[in-house]
């Protein structure tokens, strides 16, 4: 099957390409990361998870979405999303990998990693993260390939692999569940010491996961014959549309239960995040634009015209990925970083390095999607002729 990835037009080639090239690029700057230490990057002893850990953390729930389409097929037998549950377990499959980059770069001396094998202990939940991933990882790769295979004999694929489909889809909530807790479980960070945030976490990856699926299935109904089916498309924006409302359903929450209670060390972090405190405010106009992210992709899923048009729900689901990017990929780890225990306010901004670095991982991630849609389109066009 894998010969297949070798087959492609000058756009395919130039893509890979043009991924490499970054990927180059973000490993030459990580070696020198390497041999300098972490102190190219901004973070500091006040805000230690910068970028990297942001990227991971909404990667993980990039990864978790995937369990959307594949939890109607083969639970509920929703022989529609038959067409691109293999592409949601693909995409699964280069969210885990960037995970696990992105953690790598962000330990800055790598045989560090050694220690979370070397000296496993239950109560580390980074341990228990690291066992989820991949595990995660490995179910994909079993169940993606052997269906794919299974598809293209034109045959039924074998019952062991039924188990590990079921395996996998309360596996896909775990995952983002243990991240989660890595936050949830820091008692003296106020911002994250929420029993919602494994919930708020869930849905957010299941708006955003199915959000980046369904643009990359338009995107291959236009550059190949193989069309991911107009009624499976439909029902994934509802199943957007209903995660989102539930997103910023649960962020409203947060936003009443910290500003009614007057909580200082939960309000102090949304004052930062949205106003700016003591004269710092790096974030706020980002803030402000997932602020109205959301308000668009909100109106744009809610009203049934907009939502069933191609048009307007492409771009619905370019403002759910940004709302939740800038959710959980800046305001949720480096609020709740600011201010201090001491309630002092010490800035983070990511240096060039940690940019291009974490620019060289998500093109590592792009170019596997890209040879393993590759080979998955390439199969489904040859079965459908």
């Amino acid at each position: 099957m894998l010969d297949r990835v070798i087959k492609g037009g000058p756009k395919y080639w130039g893509w890979l390409i043009f991924l490499a090239v970054m990927m180059t690029i973000g490993f030459i700057v990580y070696l020198y990361q390497f041999k300098t230490g972490l102190g190219v990057t901004g973070m500091s002893r006040d805000v230690s998870w910068g970028l990297y850990i942001s990227q991971f953390t909404y990667l993980v729930g990039i990864a978790a979405g995937g369990v959307m389409v594949a939890l109607p097929c083969y639970l509920h037998d929703y022989k529609a999303f038959g067409r691109i549950t293999v592409l949601g377990e693909f995409m699964a499959i280069a969210a885990v990998l960037m995970c696990l980059l992105f953690i790598m770069v962000d330990l800055g001396y790598l045989p560090r990693i050694m220690n979370v094998i070397m000296y496993p202990h239950p109560k580390s939940i980074l341990f228990w993260d690291m066992i989820v991933l991949n595990v995660y990882l490995l179910l994909n790769l079993l169940i993606g390939w052997n269906v794919i295979a299974a598809e293209r004999k034109g045959i039924h694929y074998q019952k062991w692999v039924k188990v590990l489909i079921y395996i996998s889809i309360p596996w896909a909530f775990s995952i983002h569940t243990v991240t989660a807790f890595l936050y949830a479980g820091l008692p003296g960070r106020h911002f994250w010491l929420t029993a919602i945030m494994a919930p708020r976490f869930l849905a957010s990856a299941f708006c955003s996961g199915p959000a980046l699926l369904l643009i990359i299935c338009l995107i291959v109904r236009k550059v190949s014959k193989f069309d991911p089916g107009e009624k499976q498309m439909r029902t994934l924006s509802g199943i957007i549309a209903y995660a989102f409302i539930l997103n910023i359903f649960f962020f409203l929450m947060e936003v009443f239960t910290a500003f009614y209670s007057q909580i200082p060390g939960h309000m102090h972090s949304l004052v930062y995040l949205f106003a700016g405190l003591d004269g710092y405010g790096k974030l706020v106009p980002w803030m402000w634009a997932f602020a109205v992210a959301s308000v668009v992709a909100l109106v744009l899923l809610i009203v049934p015209a907009t939502r069933r048009k191609e048009d307007t729900l492409l771009v619905a689901c370019v403002f759910v990925i940004i709302a939740t990017w800038i959710d959980k990929g800046l305001g949720l780890v480096i609020g709740g970083f600011i201010p201090d225990p001491f309630d002092k306010v010490f800035e983070y901004w990511p240096t060039t390095p940690e940019i291009l670095i974490a620019l060289g991982v998500w093109a590592t991630g792009f170019f596997v999607l890209t040879v393993l849609f590759k080979m998955a389109v390439s199969i489904k066009e040859e079965v459908g002729a």
